[in-house]
């Protein structure tokens, strides 16, 4: 469904951001970007989604395919009209308008009323927590419902695939559950997921595969069981030794990758 050829990312003229990524996202399945904060996971979607120009940012290098054809360079409307969907880092809700409003917004390319009220009805069918917030203001909300509403806005827009940028962020650990809870109602739907994430665990529990970013550049990537269970990925990622015991901070800050993750 998407796939990054070899593609680089340039702020600016000047800072190199992102360096020979390749990764790709099967129709109906769901993908992990991994990687400590400024790996270039975020960049790495903007790349996609071609909000990069906000930032003065630009592709210089490779390329992004949406089933078969080249979308970058195009403008995002037309990259969410082909049905891709961009849920950015920060829970980025309208929040003085109340959650039916919100989710208003994320349909507004529908051209009828009755096929409005169609995917509403829809997305309270998918996530019933809005159903019953429907009526209150955004911006009053628990983090994690904040992060509910952004994922049903963009299933307003009918896409075929969601990249969603830290939905665990900020989340108390059982509104983290929650949250992927719906993601893995949004998968069901047949919807493909490509889920940049810090939280490694909750991560690669809804993935099917996973990539792992540092300094810009692809590192490691597999199986999602495969790197669950990789010795580095648990020792740096996850902070575990082998016997599933949880490291010392001083153990996982002064961990070493192994040579072999740079061959």
């Amino acid at each position: 469904m998407l796939e990054l050829m070899n593609v680089e990312v340039l702020y600016s003229d000047v800072i190199l951001a992102v360096k020979g990524v390749t990764l790709r996202v099967p129709a109906g399945g769901c993908v992990a970007l991994l990687g400590a904060n400024g790996a270039g996971k975020s960049t790495t979607l903007k790349a996609v989604s071609n909000m990069l120009s906000t930032e003065d940012g630009r592709v210089t290098q490779g390329a992004i395919k949406y089933h078969g054809d080249r979308i970058d360079g195009l403008d995002p409307t037309a990259i969410v009209r082909r049905g891709i969907v961009h849920v950015m880092e920060g829970r980025r809700v309208l929040r003085h308008l109340t959650v039916e409003q919100n989710l208003v917004v994320g349909g507004h390319m529908e051209r009828s009323g009755l096929a409005l009220r169609r995917r509403l009805d829809e997305v309270y069918s998918r996530i019933e927590r809005l159903a019953q917030l429907r009526d209150r203001t955004t911006g009053y909300l628990s983090g994690g419902e904040q992060q509910m509403v952004v994922i049903g806005r963009a299933m307003m827009a009918a896409p075929k695939l969601i990249m969603i940028d830290e939905p665990s962020l900020g989340l108390a650990p059982l509104m983290i559950e929650e949250v992927f809870a719906v993601l893995n109602a949004v998968r069901a739907e047949g919807i493909a997921l490509l889920i940049v994430e810090q939280n490694t665990r909750v991560a690669l529990e809804i993935a099917d595969y996973g990539y792992v970013m540092e300094s810009g550049r692809i590192v490691l990537e597999g199986n999602a069981s495969e790197l669950a269970a990789n010795e580095d990925v648990r020792e740096f990622y996850l902070g575990l030794n082998l016997e599933g015991e949880r490291k010392s901070y001083r153990d996982v800050k002064h961990y070493r990758r192994r040579k072999r993750w740079l061959g």
